[in-house]
């Protein structure tokens, strides 16, 4: 943390794991001596970062061995997020696997309207991505929609031992369908030591959402759905994972905490979830959190976590 500002400091020490939500190597080192000790990826990033321009030697250099577009896709993928693998190794190894990873996406196309795969084989083509992408990269988490074909191949891609990060979360019932169907695969190990599952919830989009589909909607809870949603998810989280106790910490990533409304103060959610868990912030979050003088505290309700009344 050479680097890292009052603010990102009381985030930490109220016990928030903060992770960027970007696998962009001018960031990654930037972010981890801020405080970060972990990154997420996925599709739009990779996008977006080899749309800049800065990595077409690398592509070219696929294109002379006549790789697809496909195939240069996701060797970049490999690249980029192996290149933050080894930024945040030393975490991974020092807390022995609970923290220090970057997560890695699998084929968004499988979600696509336009693909005629049936279910089933959606499932088993997730499992054998899984294998494949996480196979030589320990601090590799791989990435999983809570969609029917994604919840379908979470058992058996937790029982092979690989470390999963439920994304797309966005109400309570995909989040017990997740954690039900790990924590079966989880099961099926002859050893939980190095077991780690995370579920994303999902925040400010839900506000976008309630904001646009329920204007009539009180003014005093619109804007705040997307926190109580997260606090209430987390709650149930804790308490499952309290009564089933693993060596490795289960835990709520609370992503979407970028604020999409200009009139919110850029750290609203990421206030609002201090204190536990996984924050995954976009880079210009972590950026004006740096620049603030927010002082961030933990929100308890009897000690052991958020409290989801507070939210209103």
């Amino acid at each position: 943390m050479q680097n890292s500002s009052s603010s990102i400091t009381s985030l930490l020490q109220s016990g928030t794991k903060l992770w960027l939500d970007s696998v962009d190597p001018n960031l990654t080192s930037l972010n981890r001596d801020m405080g970060a000790t972990g990154a997420t990826s996925n599709p739009i990033i990779i996008s977006e970062l080899l749309s800049t321009g800065r990595f077409d030697d690398a592509i070219k250099n696929y294109i002379r061995q006549k790789k697809t577009a496909e195939e240069i896709t996701w060797a970049m993928t490999d690249m980029l997020v192996s290149q933050a693998e080894a930024v945040f190794n030393d975490t991974f190894k020092n807390s022995n696997g609970n923290d220090g990873y970057v997560s890695f996406e699998l084929d968004p196309l499988l979600e696509a309207q336009d693909c005629q795969l049936p279910l089933i084989e959606k499932i088993k083509t997730y499992v054998e991505l899984a294998k494949k992408w996480h196979s030589g990269h320990p601090n590799r988490m791989i990435k999983i929609p809570a969609t029917p074909a994604g919840l379908g191949a979470l058992e058996d891609i937790a029982a092979l031992g690989i470390p999963l990060n439920v994304t797309l979360i966005f109400s309570e019932r995909q989040y017990l369908a997740a954690r039900d169907s790990v924590w079966r695969g989880a099961k099926r190990l002859k050893d939980l030591s190095k077991f780690k599952s995370c579920y994303s919830i999902f925040v400010s989009r839900i506000d976008v959402y309630t904001e646009a589909k329920y204007p009539q909607l009180s003014q005093k809870p619109q804007g705040f759905v997307g926190i109580y949603n997260a606090k209430k998810i987390w709650s149930t989280n804790h308490s499952f994972w309290k009564m089933n106790p693993t060596p490795l910490q289960q835990e709520i990533i609370f992503a979407s905490t970028g604020t999409k409304k200009s009139t919110d103060l850029p750290w609203k959610y990421v206030a609002a979830l201090a204190g536990s868990d996984i924050q995954t912030n976009p880079p210009a979050t972590n950026d004006a959190i740096a620049k603030g003088s927010v002082k961030f505290t933990k929100l308890e309700s009897n000690g052991d976590g958020l409290d989801a009344s507070r939210s209103f």
